[in-house]
C-alpha cells in the first residue's frame, strides 16, 4: 500500500482510506464492520474517517478496532446539532460536547483530526467553531484541526492558520477542487482527504444504488452521461473497470493525500486495494478525462462546482 504524508501533520497514511458513512447509514452489522476494518488494517490501510452525523458509525468503529488504536489515523467530524447534546449547530457548546462524545464512542483518548463538517464560510469567518477545536487540540483531545467542504468555503479554510487538514470532493465527475483548492493545499502544506473518490459509482445511473447513496447519485450521474466517455476510450476493457478508473484518477491528482472509500462489502474492499496498488492513471488517460469534463461543463453553460 502506498503511503503518503498528510501535510504538516506529520502523519504517514495509506493512499486508500476507509470512509465510515455507509457503515452508519446502511445499518451495517457489527461483525461485518469488524471483519472489514481488521482486513483493511491487515492489508496496510491505516486511515479511518467517520463523523458524528453518520448514525452508529463511531460506535461500530470503536467496537471493531479500538484495541488496535496505534495501527490507524482516526478522523471524525462535528458541528451539527443533535437531540442528545446541548447547543445550536456550530456553537462552541455543541462542538465541545461532540468531541467528548466521539472519544467515548470511538473508545480512544484522542482523535488524530477533527473536522468541522461542511459548515458555510460564514461560520468559519466568525471564528468560534474553529476556536473551539483549537481548545480541544490544546487540551490533548484532538491532534489537529480541520474542515470538510467544497468550493469557496474549503479554499477559505485552507487559509486559516489552525487548519492542518481538509476533506473535499475530487473525482472524475467532480473536478472543480482540483484547480481551485489543491494548489493552495500544496502551498500551505495542508493534508487533503478526498471524499467520494469513485463518484458514487455514477456509471451505474440514478436509482441503482441502495439507501443514502441515492441522495448523492443524481448530480454525478448527470455529469457522467454528459461527459460521454467509455472505458474503451481510456484504454480499458469494459464497464467493470470504472471503479478502478475512478479511484486511480483521484489518486493521480497532485496534492491528494488519501482517498476514502466507504464499503460494507469485503469483496469491494479487496478490489479497492488492488486498484490502488496499480498506482495513478497514465497522463494521457487523465488528460482524456479532464478534457471530457471540460467539454461537458462548457456545453452545460454553467460551472460544475464541487457537489456537497
Amino acid at each position: 500500500m502506498e503511503i503518503r504524508r498528510l501535510g504538516r501533520t506529520g502523519f504517514e497514511v495509506s493512499a486508500l482510506g476507509f470512509g465510515g458513512g455507509p457503515v452508519g447509514f446502511l445499518g451495517t452489522d457489527q461483525q461485518r464492520v469488524t471483519d472489514i476494518l481488521n482486513f483493511l488494517l491487515d492489508s496496510g490501510v491505516n486511515f479511518i474517517d467517520t463523523a458524528a452525523g453518520y448514525p452508529g458509525s463511531e460506535e461500530a468503529i470503536g467496537n471493531a478496532v479500538s484495541h488496535r488504536r496505534d495501527d490507524y489515523v482516526l478522523v471524525s467530524k462535528c458541528g451539527q446539532a443533535f437531540d442528545d447534546l446541548e447547543g445550536e449547530a456550530w456553537s462552541p457548546t455543541v462542538i465541545g460536547q461532540t468531541v467528548d462524545r466521539a472519544l467515548r464512542r470511538l473508545k480512544t483518548d484522542h482523535l488524530d483530526v477533527m473536522l468541522l463538517h461542511s459548515c458555510d464560510q460564514e461560520v468559519l469567518e466568525q471564528g468560534d467553531a474553529v476556536a473551539e477545536l483549537v481548545k480541544a487540540r490544546d487540551a490533548g483531545k484532538i491532534r489537529h484541526v480541520g474542515y470538510s467542504g467544497d468550493n469557496e468555503a474549503v479554499v477559505y479554510a485552507v487559509g486559516l492558520d489552525p487548519i492542518d487538514v481538509v476533506e473535499t470532493s475530487v473525482n472524475f465527475c467532480d473536478q472543480a477542487n482540483i484547480d481551485s483548492l489543491l494548489p493552495e493545499t500544496q502551498r500551505r502544506d495542508v493534508g487533503v482527504i478526498v471524499k467520494r473518490p469513485v463518484a458514487n459509482a455514477a456509471w451505474m445511473g440514478v436509482g441503482q444504488q441502495p439507501g443514502f447513496y441515492a441522495n448523492y447519485t443524481t448530480g454525478y450521474a448527470e455529469r457522467f452521461a454528459a461527459m460521454g466517455i467509455s472505458p474503451g476510450d481510456l484504454g480499458f476493457g469494459g464497464e467493470e473497470d470504472w471503479a478502478e478508473i475512478a479511484l486511480r484518477f483521484t489518486l493521480a491528482q497532485a496534492g491528494v493525500t488519501t482517498a476514502i472509500v466507504g464499503t460494507t462489502n469485503p469483496d469491494n474492499a479487496k478490489r479497492n486495494i488492488a486498484a490502488a496498488a496499480k498506482g495513478p492513471l497514465p497522463g494521457d488517460t487523465i488528460y482524456a478525462i479532464r478534457t471530457a469534463f471540460a467539454a461537458a461543463q462548457s456545453a452545460s453553460g454553467e460551472p460544475w462546482l464541487g457537489l456537497r
